[in-house]
């Protein structure tokens, strides 16, 4: 896993083999952060990672000048996978919250965020529901972007605050506003 721009450009984390969380492709990541700055600049931008996985997005908004990240990551070794790597980097506006994001979403004890990124299982049973328990939350800036990563299965663009759909592969990204 490796960190695409910014200030920790190029930096590279070896995924524990026994992880089970997949990290997002830098191929789907690069792409999906280059149709994010005709949205939103990231520099000093709260920015929240639901479902951090291995913390590759959230290191990727640290690098990019994000004011504070928030991860919410429920997996204990995931969890400390990520703390050891923003440790590496020497940053401090980092919080990670170990616990469970659909918890996390219905009593929110956060500011808004600018920038929220959601990347569940994707076999997750209930990951249609994300989205509006994401923008019901209050937890997204008026202007905010709300990135969701998600299967080719699933279809957002009816949803009313639906902006685009892009697909890298077998990754697809809704973003709402």
């Amino acid at each position: 896993m490796r960190i695409i721009t910014g200030q920790f450009k190029g930096r590279r984390f070896d995924i524990p083999r026994t992880f089970k969380a997949r990290p997002t492709t830098d191929f789907a990541k690069e792409n999906i952060f280059n149709v994010l700055t005709g949205y939103i600049d990231l520099e000093g931008a709260r920015a929240l990672d639901l479902f951090a996985g291995t913390g590759s997005i959230s290191l990727e908004l640290l690098s990019r000048g994000c004011s504070q990240v928030v991860s919410i990551e429920a997996d204990r070794d995931h969890a400390r996978f990520i703390s050891q790597c923003v440790a590496k980097l020497g940053v401090s506006n980092h919080a990670l919250i170990r616990g469970d994001v659909f918890r996390f979403l219905k009593n929110p004890s956060q500011p808004a965020f600018s920038f929220i990124f959601a990347d569940p299982p994707y076999a997750l049973p209930n990951l249609a529901t994300i989205p509006d328990l994401v923008l019901q939350s209050g937890l997204l800036a008026p202007d905010g972007v709300f990135v969701f990563e998600h299967g080719k299965q699933n279809d957002f663009s009816d949803h009313p605050r639906y902006r685009e759909h892009r697909a890298y592969g077998s990754v697809n990204f809704t973003l709402f506003t």
